[in-house]
């Protein structure tokens, strides 16, 4: 995305936060811009506004507080997942549905490391969704498999990232650091656990696994779909099996 030129703010590579495409929409889809619950964000929104109305789209920015795709995934249709709590707000649902006809499923975010929806829930296919059910009452699951099989992954499991990973057709994409780590540590462990949960999941439904070393922002607490805002979801649009 183009950067002003003396622009200070540093988290704008972390696009995920920034807004969502709505995907469910014809025609040329309207971008929902986020309305940032951190003062240091708060500059981007405006930014993310000129970047998209000079592609063409029609830029909305919510009026209540909403950190885009990192908080709110697509299932299919106009059935979304949002989670709410800590960086985003549900009267921004409400606004949302009662503006752009979808349908919201909400969940609240109790986890004060895991603060965005796409660290516990990740949509891998149209039917198939990681969900970290641990972290959500039972009446929050149910609502979840009413639209899309629960595939449960363990809260060690999202701390380590598995959920923050993105679909590329047939590969899905994620962080991994273990070539940094010491063989018979703690944090060793837990990330040879979530790569080989991973990619057990990916074998099952036909995917391939591409990891990334994203070190260096893990210092700022991101992980792979951090860096990530779907302009579209044809992926999503392929049948692997």
């Amino acid at each position: 995305m183009p950067t002003p030129q003396g622009c200070a703010l540093q988290d704008l590579v972390f696009t995920a936060n920034l807004g969502i495409i709505l995907e469910h929409l014809k025609g040329r889809h309207p971008v929902v811009l986020s309305n940032f619950a951190t003062v240091p964000r708060v500059g981007e929104t405006e930014i993310g506004v000129r970047f998209f109305e000079s592609m063409g789209y029609q830029a909305r920015v919510s009026p209540f507080k909403f950190e885009g795709e990192a908080d709110l995934k697509h299932l299919y249709d106009n059935v979304y997942i949002g989670g709410y709590g800590m960086r985003s707000g549900l009267q921004t649902y409400a606004w949302m549905e009662e503006n752009f006809d979808m349908h919201i499923i909400k969940v609240e975010e109790v986890d004060e490391y895991l603060y965005h929806l796409d660290t516990t829930v990740f949509p891998i296919t149209s039917e198939n969704t990681l969900v970290c059910t641990d972290l959500y009452e039972d009446h929050e699951v149910a609502a979840i498999e009413k639209h899309t099989n629960v595939v449960d992954v363990s809260p060690d499991d999202c701390y380590s990232g598995i959920c923050n990973s993105v679909r590329l057709h047939n590969t899905i994409l994620n962080s991994s650091h273990i070539h940094d780590l010491r063989a018979g540590t703690e944090d060793y462990t837990l990330e040879t656990a979530k790569n080989s949960k991973l990619e057990e999941l990916a074998i099952n439904m036909g995917f391939e696994v591409s990891y990334f070393n994203l070190s260096e922002y893990h210092k700022a607490g991101a992980l792979l779909s951090c860096l990530f805002m779907h302009l579209n979801r044809s992926s999503y649009r392929i049948n692997l099996l």
